[in-house]
């Protein structure tokens, strides 16, 4: 296994920001389950991320597919009362960071429960303003 999906599976449940933001790409794309756009940028991604890794609960990686740059992480986690099964999809670059991160969830009620939550947090921290003003 790449060391980086190995950390991955250490780093990804504790929301620590720090531990994440060190597996990331400069120029990292992350796709979330919630809507369909794409959040660029190590700094953003990883307020994304730490906020995701304090919503999730009971979050464990149950299947891990994946050969060089191109990996599968199959994950289960509850969102408060609810249950989810969801895929991180995750492409390294040549480095070995985490350049392209597509999550993947189901069931649909729980991703609604997911984007109240993160909209919650986020319209609270205010990276996300400065974030919403650098795109423009």
């Amino acid at each position: 296994m790449h060391p980086t999906i190995a950390r991955m599976q250490e780093v990804v449940a504790k929301g620590d920001e720090s531990l994440i933001q060190e597996l990331l790409a400069e120029d990292v794309r992350f796709s979330p389950p919630t809507y369909f756009s794409t959040w660029t940028g190590r700094a953003p991604v990883t307020a994304v991320l730490g906020h995701v890794g304090q919503v999730f609960s009971g979050f464990r990686y149950r299947r891990i597919m994946g050969l060089d740059r191109d990996w599968a992480l199959e994950f289960q986690c509850k969102v408060g009362d609810l249950d989810a099964i969801g895929v991180d999809l995750i492409t390294l670059n040549a480095d070995g960071l985490i350049q392209e991160f597509e999550v993947v969830m189901r069931p649909y009620k729980t991703i609604g429960a997911l984007r109240d939550e993160m909209m919650a947090r986020v319209t609270q921290d205010p990276r996300f303003l400065a974030f919403k003003d650098a795109l423009g």
